[in-house]
């Protein structure tokens, strides 16, 4: 029986024998290889990336709006306000304004809040402060509209005028002073709620006294804990609805509920199945180029079949049986594999990092994908070295020996 010691031996010098050949043959691997680590890892930074980024725009947050008017009011504002486990709320209004500052007239979205939306909103501040229950004609900037919307920058403690219509198309005009300028955001993908670089906040009490109306355009909401947002996001909806006359049979029918409701549990799970979706395409691509190590792993060690022909029919005649033949040539295709393995999962390593850091992402690697590459690496060279070792095996010592 051929000791492994033996088979091991006897392959890496196979291998070392045919530098050339052995690196063309484990090419295709580590190419494979470092394509599905790369990508994994890519898949699992793209993940996080999406959660720090919805994280960044609040914690544990419910979003109710709705297009219509006259909806929304504080009786609805004290059903969520009384709904268990709800930690903060604040009703929000959105409504595009002409702002003047310094004789320039610029059109910006203006959000009405409360002042708990400070926390609620995870609103970051560069310099100033959120405005208070008190504060009647406060602004607060976001960074674009300070920095950027006017011809020239707006600073803190500066005066602002903002004009809006009111429904029967009477002009209204305020003038409120800067407290604060909320600082610019890293995050650009996900926006839970208002995009805070450019908007201009304001008390929406003194938005909706100068709209002239009562009504609310939605509420913003946090609730105590990651687990209780989809409950609580269900017990808000049914008392919502049920308090504007929609029954609990037609929660689910979008076109009967005047408003939509949303939570970060659901947006969550649509960016788990956005990640699985792309690391599954990723990986699919990658698995294309083991399929094609693999094949060449198959080719180079046919051609190392035909052309040690001699080496086999001499092994037979020592003494070696079909197994021992079978179980050296599957050790050199699982040799070659391992190396492609290794060397894929380290390219892999560098080249995920690398992309993640001209990306700008959070870098994860999970410590499963070292030895995921290495095993499918192996797995591929034994699936690939069993036919030509077959065929090795089968060879009559004697016609090898001729032929050579």
């Amino acid at each position: 029986m051929l000791k492994f010691s033996q088979a091991l031996h006897l392959s890496i010098g196979s291998i070392s024998s045919y530098k050339l050949r052995s690196a063309l043959t484990t090419l295709g691997i580590i190419i494979g290889i470092a394509a599905v680590v790369a990508n994994v890892s890519l898949g699992a930074s793209f993940n996080q990336f999406f959660v720090d980024e919805l994280g960044s725009q609040g914690s544990n947050f419910i979003v109710i709006y709705s297009e219509d008017i006259n909806l929304f009011y504080d009786n609805q504002l004290d059903v969520i306000k009384n709904t268990p486990k709800v930690e903060g709320v604040s009703p929000i209004r959105q409504q595009l304004a002409g702002v003047t500052y310094i004789s320039t007239l610029r059109q910006v979205d203006i959000q009405g809040t409360s002042a708990d939306y400070e926390q609620i909103g995870n609103i970051q501040l560069e310099v100033g402060n959120f405005f208070s229950e008190q504060d009647k004609y406060a602004a607060v900037l976001g960074s674009d509209v300070a920095y950027e919307k006017f011809d020239q920058k707006v600073s803190y403690r500066n005066s602002i005028d903002i004009e809006f219509i009111r429904r029967d198309g009477t002009p209204v005009s305020r003038s409120f002073k800067v407290i604060g300028i909320i600082d610019s955001p890293d995050t650009t993908f996900i926006q839970s709620g208002a995009e805070s670089d450019v908007r201009i906040f304001i008390p929406i009490d003194t938005m909706n006294e100068m709209l002239g109306i009562e009504d609310y355009g939605g509420f913003s909401i946090t609730v105590e804990d990651a687990e209780s947002v989809r409950p609580v996001s269900d017990e808000i909806d049914k008392k919502i609805a049920r308090s504007l006359g929609v029954s609990e049979r037609e929660l689910d029918n979008e076109d009967v509920k005047p408003y939509s409701i949303f939570n970060q549990a659901d947006i969550l799970d649509q960016l788990d199945e956005l990640s699985a979706g792309l690391t599954s395409l990723f990986i699919s691509v990658a698995l294309i180029s083991l399929i094609v190590g693999s094949i060449g792993i198959m080719n180079i060690m046919l051609v190392t079949v035909t052309e040690r022909t001699k080496e086999i029919g001499l092994l037979k005649s020592l003494g070696y049986t079909r197994s021992n033949i079978l179980y050296l040539f599957i050790t050199e295709s699982i040799i070659l594999g391992l190396i492609g393995g290794i060397l894929g999962t380290i390219l892999g390593f560098v080249g995920s990092y690398a992309a993640v850091s001209f990306l700008n992402l959070p870098y994860i690697f999970p410590t499963y994908l070292l030895v995921l590459g290495v095993g499918i690496a192996v797995v591929v060279g034994l699936i690939a070295g069993v036919y030509p070792a077959n065929k090795a095996s089968k060879l009559d010592p004697v016609d090898s020996l001729r032929k050579s």
